[in-house]
């Protein structure tokens, strides 16, 4: 059976650019005067290895008491606007029409709606009325790559068919003034939105082959990370130092991954990883025995744009594709559960 290959990758931000020291600014505001432990948390604004992000809504906006209803409707407007840039940019560059996609896979876990965001676009877009939908959530920062292998699992098992794969998130709407948490604070100063469209196809056409994909869940780690579901919205879960984690557990994980493909990490000639975080990164190339520094393409993404979730991975990857892929590279990202996924791909 032949393996799927990406045929394009396009990545979008929304318009509204929120600058690092200004989401301190908002984070003082919020917090310094009623969280006693804000202080002690606060040098995360300087030592995320976030310059600025982008945002559905301009700062002032979050300012405002919000709940349900008002994060919700941002959410729809938000990831619909960015669903739409992205794929049609996806669509271009493949040279297809969005009539001719046969499949949908579409990955978000900040926000909820039903009909699901892929239906909502639908008539803008031009998808046909068969055209099968696969919406996934509460994959998280995972959900870039685990998102990739369902959508090149799906293409694979219909050789010709054009599966259209989109991870968009909108994570600043869980900014919540009213959480007076550590987690709370450093989500703000991490939590960017974004999204990426990728086409892919199994036949002989491509930028890059999906050789295989792995999936890893630690046993006893669900408080590690998440969302907690409040009457103000969804909330951060960060109940564990993440970078300690990655650095002591994903090496033997990222090893197991490959293995079940006869791989090892010798046989991997470039890293494309989730840059959750500055600290983050550092823990990848320790867990991974790279040289510091090596991940300089995560860096400038998480500088660029903060850590949008699951598409932040496929800016770090268009960047790679741009500057010419190796024979293998891996792709990582982790993500709640406590989880991992891993994908390799072959230069086309």
């Amino acid at each position: 059976m032949q393996n799927a290959r990406i045929l394009s990758l396009a990545t979008a931000v929304p318009p509204h650019v929120i600058s690092q020291s200004d989401a301190a600014s908002f984070a003082t505001s919020a917090f310094g005067g009623r969280f006693a432990e804000f202080d002690q948390v606060a040098g995360v604004f300087m030592t995320s290895g976030i310059r600025r992000r982008r945002a559905v809504r301009p700062i002032d906006w979050y300012m405002q008491p919000l709940g349900w209803p008002e994060r919700s409707a941002a959410y729809v407007e938000g990831a619909c606007a960015l669903f739409i840039d992205a794929a049609r940019q996806a669509l271009g560059k493949a040279g297809l029409k969005a009539s001719e996609i046969d499949t949908v896979v579409t990955v978000s876990s900040t926000g909820i709606t039903t009909p699901s965001l892929d239906a909502r676009v639908a008539g803008e877009m031009g998808f046909k009325a068969g055209v099968e939908r696969v919406p996934v959530f509460g994959l998280g920062c995972a959900g870039g790559v685990s998102g990739l292998s369902i959508a090149a699992r799906l293409a694979q098992s219909r050789p010709g068919a054009n599966v259209l794969l989109v991870a968009v998130e909108t994570c600043t709407l869980s900014f919540r003034s009213d959480q007076l948490t550590k987690a709370n604070v450093v989500a703000t100063a991490l939590f960017g939105d974004g999204a990426a469209a990728l086409v892919l196809r199994a036949d002989d056409n491509g930028v890059a082959e999906i050789e295989s994909t792995a999936q890893y869940t630690w046993p006893d780690t669900l408080d590690i990370m998440g969302w907690s579901v409040d009457a103000e919205g969804l909330g951060v879960i960060f109940d564990r130092s993440i970078p300690p984690f990655a650095e002591e557990h994903f090496g033997p994980a990222a090893r197991a991954m490959l293995e079940r493909s006869g791989l090892s990490l010798t046989d991997v000639d470039r890293y494309v990883c989730h840059p959750g975080g500055a600290k983050v990164v550092t823990a990848l190339e320790r867990a991974l025995s790279l040289p510091q520094g090596l991940l300089a393409d995560e860096r400038a993404v998480l500088e660029e744009y903060g850590n949008m979730s699951a598409p932040t991975v496929f800016f770090v990857l268009e960047r790679a594709l741009a500057s010419g892929l190796p024979r293998r590279t891996l792709m990582t990202a982790m993500g709640p559960g406590f989880s991992a996924a891993t994908a390799t791909l072959l230069a086309a």
